[in-house]
């Protein structure tokens, strides 16, 4: 598989080189010759760490290869691709005109475009290398926004929501990954900003490590901070289950996912698994419901259990569900859980990439989730995805900043 994910690169980089060459035609040799040398450095530098990262471990546990070494890779695949559709459309218009004057000789002149101060295919090439040059810059200049940790506010309006309750203000954090931080003094500023709220609630959904348990060992002593009178609760994301190692025994993967609950409670925070509580507050109750994860696309686990966690809960006049995906709510929560009055979830990041504006919301994200990122309602029900508090994959934040969001229930 590696192999042939290679050999896709290698053919892509030759492509690309072909128009770099063309652009590069007038330059001076010295010139030239830098730009084409260090083009195919970085290049084989790059297929070469992906071509070895299954067989070396440092690098599979390395946080800067997995942080920013593959980013990279990834970031400049996608610009080689996004700059290869210019090129290949220059080559359909070049291949068209060369057929149409062994068509038409006489008319040769016409189709070649003679005359013109700058071929199409140059201008093409520098368009395609352009655009696709400005996207890899775009995701260089994302890796300083890992840390811009946005707080957002939402005041949610219910009519059954008990006496007690009204102008409750809770924070809502999800997919801390916390073995994906370098940077300790960053992290702890997020905290300190979730403690300036003295929020009466706090609930964390879902994916507080990448993999492995041991990746809070570094973070303990940040995250026990986060106090509330109501108490701090949390549920379990996909990735908390280790089901993205290739552990050498059953045993190790069920241990780490017992470690792993042992570092919530360590904490603090009270983990529920397919379970409920019941909140009191000003003589009121409501209900607060917390499910394993349970995703409804792609091959993402279904470990929860609504028809645990519910049961109980039929009387309680208000109630909040704890879910990692937001998929769950379409595909079970609304359909056969109508009366959950507001569900939170994570899990989609916003996929760390988009624009975002008072008018306008995108991101790829949304291709494959209808609810990717802030609030969603359904007639009486209401459903906020957290666009997280850490991040995966890539190192950073384009558009979609790392959030805290807080909740006021009137």
């Amino acid at each position: 598989m590696w192999w042939i994910i290679a050999l896709v690169m290698f053919l892509l980089d030759l492509y690309v080189y072909q128009a770099l060459k063309t652009v590069t035609q007038f330059s001076s040799e010295k010139i030239r010759l830098t730009i084409h040398i260090g083009y195919w450095v970085v290049s084989g530098v790059t297929l070469l760490l992906m071509m070895l990262f299954p067989y070396i471990q440092a690098l599979q546990t390395s946080k800067i290869f997995r942080n920013y070494i593959f980013a990279i890779f990834i970031g400049l695949f996608f610009a080689k691709l996004i700059a290869a559709i210019f090129f290949l459309t220059d080559d359909l218009r070049r291949g068209s005109v060369m057929l149409l004057g062994k068509m038409l000789p006489n008319s040769g002149a016409q189709f070649m475009g003679e005359g013109n101060a700058i071929p199409r295919s140059m201008f093409l090439s520098w368009l395609g290398l352009g655009i696709g040059g400005t996207l890899f810059g775009t995701l260089l200049y994302g890796f300083s926004n890992k840390y811009n940790y946005q707080v957002r506010r939402i005041k949610l309006a219910y009519q059954n929501l008990p006496a007690g309750f009204k102008g409750m203000k809770l924070v809502h954090i999800s997919d801390i990954h916390s073995g994906s931080f370098q940077n300790k003094t960053a992290v702890n500023h997020g905290v300190d900003m979730i403690l300036k709220e003295n929020a009466d609630l706090i609930l964390f959904t879902g994916d507080l490590v990448n993999d492995r348990a041991t990746e809070m060992q570094d973070y303990m002593d940040v995250f026990d901070r986060l106090k509330a009178p109501l108490g701090v609760y949390s549920t379990l994301g996909n990735h908390d289950y280790g089901d993205y190692v290739a552990w050498p025994t059953k045993e190790e993967k069920i241990q780490n996912l017992e470690a792993l609950k042992k570092v919530h409670k360590d904490l603090g925070w009270r983990l529920l698994m397919n379970e409920h509580v019941l909140l009191e507050k000003g003589g009121s109750q409501i209900a607060l419901l917390g499910i394993e994860n349970w995703g409804a696309k792609g091959r993402f686990p279904k470990y929860g259990k609504m028809k645990e966690a519910y049961p109980g809960t039929e009387k309680i006049p208000f109630k909040i569900l704890m879910s990692h995906d937001p998929s769950h709510w379409d595909a079970e929560v609304k359909t056969n859980y109508k009366d959950i009055d507001l569900m939170l979830a994570g899990h989609t990041h916003g996929m760390q990439f988009g624009l975002e504006n008072p008018y306008f919301k995108w991101s790829p994200v949304q291709w494959m989730y209808r609810q990717w990122a802030g609030l969603y309602e359904d007639g009486k029900q209401k459903l906020y995805v957290n666009r997280g508090y850490g991040f995966i994959g890539y190192p950073g934040r384009v558009g979609i900043m790392p959030e805290i969001t807080i909740i006021e229930l009137v």
